[in-house]
């Protein structure tokens, strides 16, 4: 661990990065199967409202506007409020994950969208679709830059094994480094990113919707219009 941070440089970055989250593009009443009752779902309801998260809160509440509030908290705030298990985390602190194009984003997104499938006994013998909501999100950070050292850990910055990555995960979140980029484990040439201080995010904005749908061994990629984007062979992710 402290030969590799002894290599590290770090990268000064003010770009926008793509964030990639599940999101339907239509509302639905998430009820509507388990009753019919109109108390029965307005009772649903408000349990569901009293147990969500708080949204972002604006230090400037008398200038920014309440939809400006859900773009913050879908855009930036929700991985911070809801800790989960993931490449640089082992739950106990959340992380902002963001991608330096569309493309990097969409292969790290539905590798993992696959292997829950995978989980899930058989469902990646169905067609399956889901939809998804890209944000576009200002970095304004200085991070500690593990591209030029991953070739000389192939075996520690593991594309499935997370335990080396945890190791270092804990690390830059308890000495109190604003995050990390690294090359993508899914997308060859594409860079990802790993923020742990929503501090140096900002200006979330809204940047394209898509759908993923397996059929066979194949993601077809649609933008919200019904456009081809992609399509990924997911023997690619066993490769």
């Amino acid at each position: 661990m402290d030969q590799l941070f002894s290599h590290l440089t770090v990268a000064d970055i003010h770009q926008e990065l793509i964030r990639n989250i599940v999101s339907l593009s239509e509302s639905e009443n998430p009820f509507d199967d388990l009753t019919s009752s109109t108390e029965e779902c307005f009772l649903a309801h408000q349990v569901e409202s009293d147990a969500r998260p708080r949204p972002y809160q604006s230090h400037t509440p008398e200038i920014d506007r309440p939809f400006e509030d859900a773009l913050w908290f879908k855009g930036i705030h929700w991985p911070f409020n809801n800790q989960q298990t993931s490449r640089f985390s082992d739950g106990s602190f959340g992380i902002w994950y963001g991608s330096d194009t569309l493309e990097t984003s969409v292969h790290e997104s539905a590798y993992h969208w696959f292997r829950g499938l995978l989980c899930d006994a058989g469902f990646e013998q169905e067609e399956v679709t889901i939809e998804r909501k890209l944000f576009s999100v200002a970095c304004d950070a200085l991070l500690l830059d593990f591209r030029p050292v991953a070739s000389n850990y192939p075996n520690r910055l593991h594309k499935t094994d997370y335990t080396f990555t945890h190791s270092i995960g804990a690390r830059i979140h308890r000495e109190g480094h604003p995050g990390l980029l690294t090359l993508s484990a899914r997308h060859q040439g594409g860079v990802n990113y790993a923020v742990l201080n929503s501090n140096v995010l900002s200006n979330p904005m809204p940047h394209s919707q898509l759908s993923y749908r397996l059929h066979g061994q194949t993601i077809t990629v649609e933008e919200k219009s019904g456009v081809l984007c992609m399509e990924i062979n997911t023997s690619v992710f066993f490769s």
